[in-house]
């Protein structure tokens, strides 16, 4: 279900509806994908990531009113739905289904990495609980949801932070091994990181986060803005005395807005000592000279929900002319069939024996790695990581050589396994031995 037209590369960007979007948000995302979304060569997917956000919060009222403060802003801020596929996603019922299909050839080693499952297990395991305390399924299966946003619609280009590096390699993972099992159905995509963009420190100089309690909404009204930017932590140097540009939160945000003309003045008035409260009333009117003509926009569509339901689903119906036939071209792929068109059996083409085989690939942490999976694609063995993909590949090499005995003498290079875990390797291996000799 790749784009027709090959000079055409296909975005796809969401966000979790569990917030109210702020400047951070903006600078650093919808900004920068409202331009990115008129280009010719562009085909963009922009989607409401709802049933993400239930992984988060379990306060249904501000799920709705994320959606609709999360909608309103990529439309205030210039995204054209007539340009590109804008939709919520759970109008996409076809997502779901997927996620299942991914979820069967998932290897749960894969899932055991993931950042957030991680991050949840050592919070645990450091105050002394059980590893899995508070842990969800949802939480845990969080990266095949992802992956099944990714791979429904063949996308080329993901744009991430580098801290999300792992969810687009973990997508490319499912996509590869569902394809080895059943042809090759999906666009294994890539991680798309923007250097240029702005990460914005929030009001106390850490990142702006939700998690920190420490945002600038984006569209808040003009006076609360200005109310919120005079309390942006800084130091105590007084008018006069000359200010370090270095570290302080203030400039970084005025940098983000301004151009470098406007920058460049305002180092300069730092160099010369300006006060902390002109310096807060510059920033001010930078920032309100961009966003109050969106913030007009966007209070008309906050008060016309009904247009952004709208639009909203105008968006599923084109996303799902996408999904729908790519849904049932993987239900007959994995055996979903009518049984009334069957072929019988002397009709049937032979199948393509499946193999174990070895995946080498490296991780966000720059670190390499390798799997062997057996013939239905489940993992059987994974490594831990090596410093240069030749060692990887001689750990593998030995694998395939000494093939059981090899388990042992590689034990200090590999997950643990149990007694189950080794008989099925070795037994794969010298599956592999045996056809090799063949």
């Amino acid at each position: 279900m790749a784009s027709s037209n090959p000079d055409i590369v296909r975005f796809l960007t969401g966000i979790t509806t569990s917030g109210t979007p702020h400047l951070g948000n903006y600078v650093g995302s919808v900004r920068h994908s409202v331009r990115f979304s008129r280009r010719a060569d562009v085909q963009s997917f922009y989607f409401l990531a709802d049933y993400h956000a239930l992984i988060k919060v379990d306060d249904p009222a501000r799920i709705q009113r994320s959606t609709l403060e999360i909608a309103a802003t990529w439309l205030a801020c210039g995204l054209d739905p007539e340009r590109v596929t804008f939709y919520r996603q759970s109008d996409i019922p076809e997502i779901p289904e997927l996620t299942w299909f991914l979820t069967c050839v998932a290897g749960k080693g894969l899932l055991n990495r993931a950042h957030a499952y991680k991050a949840q297990v050592d919070k645990n395991v450091a105050r002394g609980e059980d590893p899995d305390a508070d842990v969800s399924a949802g939480l845990f299966m969080y990266p095949v949801l992802m992956a099944a946003d990714i791979l429904m619609f063949n996308a080329h280009k993901v744009p991430v932070g580098r801290d999300q590096v792992q969810h687009i390699e973990m997508a490319r993972d499912m996509g590869a091994s569902f394809n080895h099992l059943y042809g090759e159905h999906f666009t294994l995509p890539e991680a798309e990181i923007d250097e240029a963009v702005a990460t914005l420190p929030g009001l106390d100089g850490r990142k702006m986060s939700k998690s920190y309690d420490n945002t600038i909404p984006l569209f808040t009204p003009r006076a609360n803005l200005q109310k919120l930017i005079a309390g942006i932590v800084t130091d105590s140097r007084a008018p006069g005395e000359p200010k370090e540009t270095e570290g302080s939160a203030l400039f970084q945000i005025y940098q983000a807005f301004a151009d470098s003309e406007e920058t460049e003045t305002l180092r300069k008035a730092f160099a010369d000592g300006i006060g902390w409260g002109e310096a807060k009333q510059v920033l001010f009117e930078r920032i309100d000279r961009e966003i109050a003509p969106m913030r007009k926009h966007y209070e008309e569509l906050i008060n016309d929900p009904a247009q952004i339901e709208t639009i909203l689903r105008t968006g599923a119906e084109k996303a799902r002319a996408l999904s729908k036939p790519f849904l049932a071209e993987l239900r007959h792929a994995v055996g979903l069939r009518n049984l009334a068109a069957s072929p019988k059996p002397a009709a049937r083409k032979a199948a393509k024996v499946a193999r174990p085989s070895f995946k080498q690939y490296r991780e966000s942490d720059g670190l390499f790695y390798f799997k062997f999976l057996d013939a239905t694609g489940a993992q059987l063995v994974q490594s831990r990581g090596f410093a240069t993909p030749q060692e990887a590949g001689r750990a593998i090499a030995t694998l395939k050589q000494e093939r059981g005995a090899a388990l042992a003498l590689l034990a200090e290079q590999l997950e643990p396994m149990d007694d189950k875990g080794v008989s099925a390797a070795s037994a794969a291996l010298e599956t592999l031995a045996a056809e090799a000799a063949e």
